[in-house]
């Protein structure tokens, strides 16, 4: 479902060099804690922490560092080194401090030996995918590394740099965090390079190689020295940065893992999207011209922000699942372990254009080309439409496939139409329907739908058979893969089949005086299921030990309380989560008319 695009460029302040293309602005470092909200989507949501624990700016870190005989600063891919370095530095030697500093970076592999190591793992030069990387952190780099020994003759010795806490200097360790959209912006400027990489290189390229080698490594490297942190930062900003002690941190997740949170959303335009998402989230860019995706809940992509003293500091999502997997996922922690299995995201095509025609893999498929552990089983909710709005879905009765393929092959080679509804059913859309799409289905969301995506947690693997003969944003053909869909289109899904067996059929499963449980059944394939709940005043909900992940489809707002008393309000088409270990939790309606709340869960 997801690619990259291009949009507007930003430039660091002072420099003139493009740091980050992206028309929408950095989460703030700052928040007023007496504005007060309107009501409405929130861009920002953050879970307050109390006073005195995330402090702001390279000055005050370095007061903590001047303490200390050593430090180690580790990091994400993405973190400007030389940046954090100079602005350390210029605190610490203001306070007549001689530092020596040993760089990370300069003692990894050559560029041109970790090229071919990674090779194997990044598929063809023309392949959208790669497989995920078997290497780990330590073969990024040279042996002399691991034997580098801090300066005696030094007030403090700081080594920085991604990896920088392999050394086992027995320091304290400060850990750089960067939010996955950032990379992703940075990435388009040309102003950071892969890991270990000399250069840059187009950003569908650089993409491939972060999500199947560079996060890769480096979620493990950071699962594996998260017991290990002293501090927490957050880099995004220039010149400056957030941090916390890793133990506030550590309390802050545990509290949200036994109550309700939200994680940070984030937007992207593409080809086909559209405009309800800028008509209806009050902070999004106005001027960028359309969205087609919003990141609701894709862990691997999201972070979650915490707020002390209107000083904001995001973390990325995994976080909380190394240390807090148990108490979010309940009984289906050691299916998952610390991958979170069930995503929301909205495909906008209001006012806008049809997705592609497409499908994806199987679970033996994906395993085995690709090494992911589950499979992009999708469902499409309708959480709003215009009249005329479709969904394509499953094949017409009869379907001859190598007529099929061949209109295909013939489109791709020769830029030729392809009538779509002699081979695919088209479904009208109607507003709180879901369509089933387990994979190897044929699907698409037509024009004038805004669809909440709830899918099984994998997000890239689209196999797109005909995308109506357009181009990209920035005027490419989108990569076509026939190849791929073929060897994973279920073709029995054709006919009354499809009626029957991927549009879900409602039923009343639970009632009470003014509220009633709604079961929206899914395919057997899928591994989730769904349920609306509807109420006038309010109702409570147990999480019989599974993790719920939730959605307002109507209705302005609802507040959670969860069972020691916690409450947040979220409001409509916010996404927010409620762990298993809250055990029990109250939604309460605070609009005037009935409310409606979509439930995913592990079946």
């Amino acid at each position: 479902m997801y690619e990259t695009t291009g949009n507007k460029v930003e430039k660091s302040k002072g420099k003139g060099s493009k740091r980050r293309v992206s028309s929408q602005p950095l989460l703030p470092q700052q928040v007023s804690l007496k504005q007060q909200q309107d009501a409405g989507y929130d861009m920002y949501p953050f879970h307050a922490l109390g006073s005195g624990k995330i402090f702001s700016g390279y000055d005050s870190l370095a007061v903590w560092i001047a303490t200390q005989k050593m430090v180690v600063i580790d990091g994400y891919v993405g973190i400007f080194w030389k940046e954090v370095k100079q602005c350390l530095h210029e605190q610490l030697d203001a306070r007549g401090l001689q530092v020596q500093w040993t760089d990370a970076s300069a003692l990894m592999k050559p560029a041109e030996t970790i090229q071919q190591m990674v090779a194997p793992f990044l598929g063809s030069p023309d392949s959208v995918w790669g497989t995920r990387a078997t290497l780990h952190l330590e073969d990024f780099f040279k042996e002399a590394f691991f034997n580098t020994r801090p300066a005696a003759d030094a007030d403090i010795n700081i080594a920085f740099g991604t990896g920088a806490a392999l050394l086992n200097w027995g320091a304290p360790v400060v850990y750089l965090d960067l939010p996955k959209n950032e990379i992703q912006y940075r990435m388009r400027a040309g102003s950071i390079t892969n890991l270990g990489a000399r250069g840059t290189g187009r950003s569908s390229d650089m993409y491939k190689r972060f999500y199947f080698v560079d996060w890769v490594v480096l979620n493990e490297h950071k699962r594996n020295m998260a017991g290990e942190i002293t501090i927490v930062a957050d880099a995004q900003w220039n010149n400056s940065l957030n941090w916390m002690m890793a133990d506030d941190l550590r309390r802050g997740l545990n509290e949200i893992s036994s109550n309700v949170f939200r994680v940070r959303p984030w937007f992207e335009a593409g080809a086909w999207g559209g405009q309800w998402m800028k008509e209806h989230i009050r902070d999004l860019n106005k001027d960028e011209v359309n969205y087609a995706w919003s990141f609701e809940m894709i862990v691997p992509e999201n972070g979650i922000v915490f707020e002390s003293d209107g000083n904001l500091l995001e973390v990325s999502f995994d976080f909380l699942m190394y240390q807090e997997h148990n108490k979010v996922l309940g009984k289906h922690a050691e299916t998952f372990q610390y991958e979170f299995p069930i995503r929301f995201d909205f495909l906008d095509t209001w006012e806008g254009g049809n997705l592609s025609i497409q499908c994806h893999p199987s679970l033996d498929y994906i395993r085995e080309h690709f090494g992911e552990t589950i499979t992009q089983d999708e469902t499409y909710y309708i959480l709003d439409c215009k009249n005329d709005a479709q969904v394509y879905l499953g094949f017409q009765e009869g379907i001859d496939p190598a007529t099929f393929r061949q209109e295909l092959e013939n489109s791709k080679a020769n830029n030729e139409v392809v009538e779509v509804e002699k081979f695919v059913q088209v479904h009208k859309a109607n507003k709180h329907e879901l369509f089933l799409i387990p994979n190897g289905t044929v699907h698409s969301a037509g024009i004038n739908n805004l669809v909440l995506e709830i899918s099984a947690t994998p997000y890239i693997f689209t196999f797109k058979m005909y995308d109506w003969l357009r181009l990209d944003l920035n005027g490419e053909p989108r990569a076509i893969n026939i190849e791929h869909a073929f060897n994973n289109l279920n073709f029995e899904r054709q006919g009354q089949r499809v009626t029957d067996e991927l549009i879900s059929k409602p039923s009343v499963i639970q009632k009470g005086e003014d509220w009633q449980l709604v079961h929206c059944p899914t395919h057997a394939a899928h591994f989730y299921d769904v349920h609306r709940i509807e109420f006038a005043t309010r109702v409570d909900v147990p999480t019989n030990d599974t993790c719920h992940v939730l959605m307002l489809v109507e209705g302005s707002s609802v507040t959670v309380q969860t069972a020691n008393g916690t409450k947040a309000t979220f409001s409509y088409a916010e996404t927010f989560v409620v762990p298993a270990a809250a055990k029990q939790y109250t939604l309460i309606n605070n609009g005037k008319g009935a409310a409606k709340v979509v439930k995913a869960f592990c079946k």
